[in-house]
Formats: structure tokens, sequence, C-alpha cells
């Protein structure tokens, strides 16, 4: 993979003069820029491991991109898809996330705004952090894979991130501002209590029958990931 600094983009656009605008721009901001306007050119160029980020489009003309997305964080899981489309309804945000984009970026967008985003998916990938192992639970931000003593389980794309958040932070309480920003998007405005539903199905994956949950509620503040025994 290219290093910070001189990262490539992959732009997946079938609308030549969005992509156009869209290479110029990344590449004044010191980006290599790819630009594949179907499927099959955004498959081919994302199986060289030169790409750092995808910018994907839904609408392609050889196919759905949604399908493209699942394909790109199966097989390479390090690899932030950013969704750019003019679908903005609240079911296809949570299609799109579900598939394993990082985040989700409407049409009509401010330039501004979607290269600060690209900014900091990149800077997040560069600085993965190292395999997490906390009370019997191994995370591979990387490989984005978990078991349970030795058992993989199966995680939505927010249940890794959040777990990799409460995890990475063991022992120290998170608000639940916190927890929104590094996990949803410091730009998100939806209700907080998806927060609330993620956490009771990290639960339900992670937790012991009949033993106190590894995370903790604090009222009025957040979680805690305390291990197996915290305080529920």
């Amino acid at each position: 993979m290219v290093m910070a600094g001189s990262a490539c983009v992959l732009v997946v656009e079938d609308d030549l003069g969005i992509a156009s605008n869209l290479r110029r721009a990344l590449g004044t901001e010191g980006y290599e820029v790819e630009v594949a306007h179907d499927i099959a050119g955004a498959t081919a160029a994302v199986t060289t491991g030169l790409v750092d980020l995808v910018l994907l489009d839904l609408g392609l003309p050889d196919g759905d991109g949604i399908d493209l997305c699942r394909h790109i964080t199966a097989t390479l899981p390090q690899l932030p898809v950013i969704i750019l489309t003019a679908r903005a309804d609240e079911i296809d945000v949570v299609i799109g996330l579900d598939a394993g984009a990082v985040d989700f970026i409407a049409k009509p967008f401010r330039l501004a705004e979607l290269l600060a985003r690209v900014r900091a998916h990149l800077r997040v990938a560069a600085h993965e952090p190292t395999t997490l192992v906390v009370d019997g639970i191994e995370l591979d931000p990387v490989a984005r894979r978990v078991s349970l003593d030795g058992h993989e389980l199966v995680l939505r794309a927010k249940e890794f991130d959040l777990l990799a958040a409460l995890m990475g932070s063991a022992g120290t309480a998170l608000t639940r501002d916190n927890l929104m920003s590094e996990v949803w998007d410091e730009h998100w405005y939806g209700s907080t209590k998806t927060l609330d539903v993620h956490i009771a199905a990290l639960r339900r994956k992670i937790d012991q029958p009949g033993k106190l949950s590894r995370i903790t509620t604090l009222r009025g503040v957040g979680y805690r990931f305390d291990g197996e025994g915290g305080a529920g």
C-alpha cells in the first residue's frame, strides 16, 4: 500500500464530469488518483494493492456499487470505502454502512467536507492499532476479525468499530459523544439511541449467560470496557 503523504485514492464514478473534478481536487491535495467508471475497472484497480482509499458511487453501468463495496471489504478489509452517491435515504445509508463502508456522503456534496473526510479516514488507516487482546477477546483491526476464546465472532461493521473503540480504551470511561464521534461521525445528527442498540447487540455476542457484562454502563456518562465481571 502507498504510505500516507502519497496516498492513492480510487474514484469509482461513471459521471465523467464528477470524476474529472474529483481527480483534479484530489490531485491538488497531493494524492495519487486512479479513476474507474465501472465495477470491472474498479475491481482491477483494487487488486493491484496500490489503492489506499476508495470513493465509490453506487449507480454504476455494470452493477450496483453496494456489491462492489461488499467485495472490497470482504477481500481487503483494511481498505476504507467512502460511498459517494445521490441516494440519501436512511435505508440507503444503513445498507451502505452494513456493507462495510466507513462513511457515506450524499450528492451534491461540499468539496471541502469530502476532502476532510478523506484525510480523516486515511489517517485512521495509516495508524491502525495492533491486535487487541482483552479478557479472552482478540480483535485484529487490519483483518477486521474478532474471536472469543478462540471462536470467531460475526460482527456488523459498526459493531466491530464500537468494540474496537471500547477495547482500545479498556478500563477508561468513554462518553456517549466520544463514541458517537469515533465510531459514527462527528457530523452525525441522528439519535444516539443507535449507540445503545449496538451496545446491546455486542453484549449478546461477547457476554456469557449468567455473568455480568464486559461492557459497563455509566449512567449519564457513557460506557467502559471492563472485561468479564464489569458492573453491567
